[in-house]
């Protein structure tokens, strides 16, 4: 009897237990109270519990992957004789700090999303642009504001004109196309402590304004390396602008005029030589184009890596127009010299079986005006005779006598029957061959020219 008495106040207990549990679990339950919503003394709660043992100096990880991406503005200026360009943009920097990350702990803070903070109180990676050219310091800015998410990833944004180097491309100016670089570096921190990465938009251009002279064709960011100093390793990225010259301002300053006085070379051999203007106007085109390179050369760097096309061009323009003057020196001594003095039988044969075609002279010796009319022994003259017998009396002409055509002529002249070429026909002729061979030269220097520099403006 005692036994049973007891087992049945177990049972009792465990049943008395078995209910209270139950009723306990369908009961009404208490509505769980709301997060607190934001007001300001919960943002310093919360920062005053994210910073309370916080350090600045301290990587948020042994190795701290850090996404960058860049953002151009504007693209200010691009020098190809200081070898720089200059743009408007800023970096985007991303990275994991976990240990400001407040999604995980209580619910206390769920309705803050994000904070703002600066690199006083939070870590940054230092990181430096290493081909900039206005000094080479770590990327800070302590007036930037770095956001920071609830998950613990930071944002920061730092913007800066950017002056970096690169090397000029001047065989094609001032058609040319230009390629530069901007190096990120991580510094102090080596490769196994700082990764830099790309992000999934390495350039930006969203906000970006065109420049009047540049034409901005691609962006890329380069394959992500890191720099060896030492026995170390550095983590590098670049990113790659492709710049192209707009090409109407030079067209219409630079090769338009360069051609228009191309020409004016080889008119100097149209101004006649009894003007006594011929040796002024060569020398005038010739110092025109010296002022003219020395300009240009202003613009173009001082490298021998790569030669420009118009300076050559140029160089070559200048050397036909030194020729020019000294072929004006030359047909103006010619011009200048009496029939008193005889030419030479090589200067005949010269003249009549090469310059003459090359000048395209009027028909053959007999009809051309370097020729005198011969006459026949049968030809007549009739000369009236006015008197007061009014007699008409026909007189025969001599064979050995010619009728002077060509200006200048002496009738008297010692070889009546010879060719009558003078000193003032060859200078005629001359001038005529100096025109032909200069301009067809210049033209087809210049098409040569414009046509490579237009082949590589349309390549691109």
């Amino acid at each position: 009897m005692m036994l049973r008495g007891r087992l049945t106040i177990i049972l009792y207990c465990i049943l008395t237990a078995y209910i209270d549990i139950v009723e306990g679990q369908l009961g009404p339950q208490l509505p769980l109270s709301p997060p607190p919503i934001y007001s300001k003394e919960l943002e310093t709660q919360l920062r005053n519990y994210l910073f309370k043992d916080y350090n600045v100096l301290q990587r948020p990880n042994e190795r701290v992957y850090i996404n960058v991406s860049l953002s151009i503005l504007t693209i200010n200026d691009m020098s190809i004789k200081d070898q720089t360009l200059s743009m408007t943009g800023y970096l985007s920097l991303g990275w994991l700090d976990e240990r400001l990350a407040w999604d995980s702990q209580t619910t206390t803070y769920s309705s803050i999303k994000f904070l703002f903070s600066t690199e006083t109180y939070v870590w940054r990676p230092a990181l430096l642009i290493d081909n900039a050219v206005h000094g080479i310091s770590v990327i800070s800015d302590v007036n930037t504001p770095m956001r920071i998410q609830d998950n613990g990833i930071i944002t920061w944004s730092p913007a800066d004109i950017y002056t970096v180097s690169c090397v000029s491309d001047i065989m094609y100016y001032p058609l040319d196309i230009q390629t530069c670089s901007l190096s990120l570096t991580s510094w102090a921190y080596t490769s196994n402590e700082i990764s830099l990465n790309f992000d999934s938009e390495p350039v930006d251009l969203a906000t970006y304004i065109p420049n009047g002279e540049w034409e901005l064709l691609s962006t890329r960011g380069l394959t992500s390396g890191s720099r060896s100093k030492g026995n170390n390793s550095f983590s590098n990225v670049k990113f790659a602008i492709q710049l192209r010259r707009r090409p109407l301002f030079h067209v219409l300053n630079t090769l338009f005029p360069v051609a228009l006085m191309a020409v004016l070379s080889a008119m100097v051999f149209k101004l006649p030589t009894e003007s006594g203007e011929k040796i002024g106007f060569a020398l005038t085109v010739l110092l025109a184009y010296a002022v003219y390179l020395t300009l240009i050369s202003d613009n173009i760097p001082s490298t021998s890596v790569s030669v420009c096309y118009l300076s050559i061009y140029l160089s070559l323009i200048l050397t036909y127009g030194t020729l020019s003057v000294l072929c004006t020196i030359l047909v103006i001594n010619i011009h200048s010299r009496t029939d008193e003095e005889e030419i030479p039988p090589r200067t005949r044969r010269v003249t009549k079986s090469i310059l003459m075609p090359l000048a395209f002279w009027k028909g053959s010796c007999k009809q051309s005006s370097c020729c005198k009319k011969k006459v026949e022994p049968n030809d007549t003259r009739t000369i009236h005779v006015l008197s007061v017998s009014k007699i008409n009396v026909n007189v025969a002409t001599p064979a050995t006598e010619t009728e002077p055509i060509a200006p200048g002529y002496n009738v008297t002249s010692r070889e009546s029957n010879a060719d009558p070429l003078t000193w003032y026909i060859i200078s005629k002729v001359l001038d005529a061959v100096f025109f032909n061979i200069f301009m067809l030269t210049i033209v087809f220097t210049s098409i040569v020219f414009f046509a490579i520099l237009a082949g590589e403006y349309a390549n691109v």
